[in-house]
């Protein structure tokens, strides 16, 4: 992904929950949301994809209001649909039905075209447990690096 620009990075994600397969997706916005987005005043931390008639919908991601926008501004957090193939949307609704799966937004960026891009990941929530894991796990390796740097 070289020539991309990073707008906002869902770094929680990785932690709440198991990735088990991403897809690259398009947003549909309006003039004054990818004048925002462009800005880098984007939040996905709260943010979560459902299908809807066989669509694809992004809730609770926040684009801030533009400041030139006035009127032409829309609501912050409205639905956003969410751009893919059939193939891909038909692949979704089977793999979301499976107990404990959700589609989880892990980063917003622009595009070396100029398009506002999403990474849209299939997901599995993890337990306290397998947090306290990888958190081990992670302290292990930092111990590890800094033993061999010495």
């Amino acid at each position: 992904m070289k020539d991309t620009k990073l707008v906002a990075n869902n770094k929680k994600a990785r932690h709440d929950y198991f990735i088990d397969d991403t897809y690259e997706v398009g947003l549909v916005l309006t003039g004054t949301e990818i004048k925002s987005v462009r800005q880098g005043k984007v939040s996905i931390k709260e943010s979560y994809a459902r299908i809807t008639g066989g669509e694809v919908f992004i809730y609770g991601m926040n684009i801030s209001p533009y400041e030139q926008g006035n009127r032409f501004n829309v609501d912050p957090l409205r639905p956003r649909k969410l751009l893919m193939h059939r193939k891909e949307i038909d692949k979704l609704i089977g793999l979301t039905k499976e107990k404990g799966a959700t589609l989880v937004p892990l980063k917003v960026y622009i595009n070396r075209d100029g398009r506002a891009k999403m990474e849209l990941a299939v997901a599995r929530g993890k337990k306290l447990y397998d947090k306290r894991q990888a958190i081990a796990k992670r302290d292990a390796d930092m111990k590890m690096r800094q033993a061999k740097r010495r």
